[in-house]
């Protein structure tokens, strides 16, 4: 490592513009991109207006004018295997290539099998009447539906019925969907009908108490926490109210409580129809030539200014970032202690264009791969792109996709536009992050509780050093980078092998196993 470090290119630090772009036009507040989404797909064997916007080299007018989308009434069947991809092949058979081999998942099966003593208490809980929780939950919609997660599990430790939670109204986005806008929420109540009792509102004989209030739980905490705090005020009131959930109740739970976890996060959260079906047409297009490859890029003007880090795009977008962090400190959520190039070789800064570019050429990703990319618009808009689109020319979103009036229900919902990119992001043979989030770790654990299809995990810590060395030949880099990735490409995984690891994130043992008798609910 130390000779690879004296080889490092001297000019990098003093010219970190690798993805050079025109002048920044002029903005003066954050542009917050729809960045948030989730759960709620069917499973492969359930599949089923904006302007066009010309990204990289793909227009989206050609592109539906090709595939033959003259109207929106578009009969289902038309859209199988008729898709060109400007240059896919016409059959829909894309040669074998390494790159869409998916990993072995070593007979790993959702396996939720409760054991006698939660099944016994099961009876008492459903059956109660007296105790209600009411949760408030915030944040961007992955937040949002982690805190979901919790207070299901929290409603259970306390043996209270769950009144359908409130989603509070993002003062950045703007979204004042509800919860059954997103989820499906007649869904949400039978599949947890055997766990916790979900209603729609409290019963007129709880509509005049005053409720229990905390909005400051600690991180962390265990069930024995909560109903030492909580169980006997909720007794005598009959109705709590909880804020702000993220992350408060601990992720090393007993296993029956990691499994209520996973048979909400995979079972009880399904999008809701609308959303699920225009999710599974746009994968479907996006299908009907082979494998695909999505990818969540995190290249907002927010997330730059959030993780203290900077584009690579030219020193005017350097100073706006670095001028927004200047009004908005709080915003720097990344070690405020750490330079910029402390924090990029330390693998805290989200990955730009070139870098998933270069990234994904080494790892074999085929110049003819069909890419999907979830996201918001970069900072830089379409020219920030260029490095991923020169080198993959067949680069997609949900606005090229869409037919005319397709999206138009989904306007200026952030949490709903983010739906549809995870449902998208999910379907697809593999993913890749170019930064962490709560959208990555959501489809990560999908990804793993579906079967362990292929993820990949930048490992951006070690890769970088390797990026900034110029004198390294492409063959021993791209050997070195498929080195480093050989492990982080979406194998089973235990939770159990690190404290504090969400079990929504890696379902290993508590909620898969390889018993040939598995139970899936």
């Amino acid at each position: 490592m130390l000779k690879l470090l004296n080889n490092l290119d001297p000019l990098v630090p003093s010219s970190p513009y690798p993805c050079v772009t025109s002048q920044p036009q002029q903005q003066n507040s954050l542009s917050y991109g729809h960045t948030r989404s989730r759960l709620g797909f069917v499973s492969n064997g359930e599949r089923t207006d904006k302007k066009d916007r010309d990204v990289g080299s793909v227009n989206a007018r050609e592109l539906k004018s090709e595939v033959g989308f003259g109207s929106n009434e578009v009969k289902e069947e038309s859209l199988k295997g008729v898709v060109d991809f400007q240059g896919g092949k016409s059959d829909g058979v894309e040669e074998e290539s390494e790159f869409w081999r998916q990993p072995d998942g070593l007979s790993y099966k959702p396996c939720l099998k409760f054991s006698g003593e939660y099944r016994r208490g099961s009876e008492m809980i459903v059956e109660d009447r007296r105790r209600y929780l009411l949760v408030v939950v915030s944040g961007g919609m992955n937040q949002q539906r982690n805190q979901i997660v919790d207070a299901v599990v929290i409603a259970r430790i306390l043996g209270a019925a769950l009144v359908v939670p409130i989603l509070q109204v993002n003062v950045i986005w703007g979204d004042e969907s509800e919860f059954s806008d997103i989820f499906d929420l007649e869904h949400f109540k039978r599949a947890l009908a055997n766990d916790v009792r979900i209603v729609s509102s409290l019963p007129s004989t709880h509509i005049t108490t005053r409720p229990v209030v905390e909005s400051r739980t600690p991180l962390h905490v265990s069930p024995q926490w909560i109903r030492a705090r909580y169980l006997k005020r909720l007794n005598r009131e009959g109705v709590l109210l909880l804020r702000g959930l993220d992350s408060r109740l601990s992720k090393d739970l007993p296993s029956d409580l990691q499994k209520l976890r996973c048979k909400v996060a995979f079972h009880a959260l399904r999008f809701a129809p609308p959303v699920l079906e225009l999710g599974n047409k746009l994968a479907e297009r996006m299908r009907s030539k082979g494998p695909y490859l999505a990818l969540h890029l995190r290249m907002e003007l927010d997330v730059w200014v959030r993780t203290g880090c900077h584009p690579g795009l030219s020193r005017e977008y350097d100073e706006m970032i670095n001028n927004e962090r200047k009004q908005r400190p709080e915003l720097l959520t990344a070690r405020s202690n750490m330079t910029y190039h402390e924090r990029k070789l330390a693998g805290l800064c989200p990955l730009n264009a070139l870098e998933v570019a270069r990234l994904l050429k080494a790892l074999g990703a085929p110049k003819s791969a069909r890419i999907y990319w979830a996201g918001g618009q970069p900072l830089g808009g379409k020219e920030a792109l260029l490095p991923l689109t020169r080198e993959f020319p067949h680069f997609y979103n949900k606005e090229d996709l869409a037919l005319p009036g397709e999206l138009k229900p989904f306007a200026n919902k952030a949490s709903l536009m983010a739906a549809i990119d995870y449902i998208v992001s999910e379907n697809s043979d593999v993913f890749m992050p170019s930064h962490g989030g709560n959208m990555g770790h959501a489809i990560q654990g999908h990804r793993a509780y579906a079967g362990h299809k292929k993820y990949i995990t930048p490992n951006k810590r070690h890769m970088l050093p390797y990026f900034l060395n110029s004198s390294l030949p492409e063959a021993e880099f791209s050997r070195v980078i498929r080195e480093l990735h050989r492990d982080s490409l979406g194998q089973p995984e235990l939770r159990t092998s690190k404290a504090g690891r969400d079990v929504t994130k890696y379902p290993v043992p508590e909620c898969m196993c390889r018993d040939s008798h598995a139970h899936s609910l």
